[in-house]
């Protein structure tokens, strides 16, 4: 059971925290279909 199943997601990750694609591999293992990702420095 995917808890995403169907959903659209945007990831946006942090430079040091969790990069964007390792959270899209997260979402979509979950179902998702990620339709932007990216990692920003929130500095």
């Amino acid at each position: 059971m995917a808890i995403l199943n169907g959903k659209k997601v945007i990831v946006i990750g942090d430079r040091d925290g969790i990069p964007g694609p390792a959270i899209a591999e997260c979402a979509e293992s979950a179902g998702a279909e990620v339709v932007f990702s990216s990692t920003e420095c929130f500095v």
